[in-house]
């Protein structure tokens, strides 16, 4: 059964509080991040700079709108 009920938290990394499913932060596999967080940790683990991976949040931001 899908639960559409929205999941708030406050993310331990950058403090911003975010809505929708958590990630799951890369580097304890237990700790719950935010979306941007996560998608931070994975680019950042293969590479990608700062700047590069702020450019490809700010596309995913732009294309998911609700």
């Amino acid at each position: 059964m899908k639960n559409d009920h929205e999941y708030a938290a406050v993310c331990p990394i950058c403090g911003n509080t975010y809505t929708g499913h958590p990630a799951l932060s890369r580097t304890d596999n237990e700790t719950l991040i935010c979306p941007d967080c996560g998608t931070r940790q994975a680019l950042d683990s293969i590479g990608i700079t700062g700047s590069e991976q702020e450019k490809i949040i700010e596309t995913i931001h732009r294309h998911t709108q609700r």
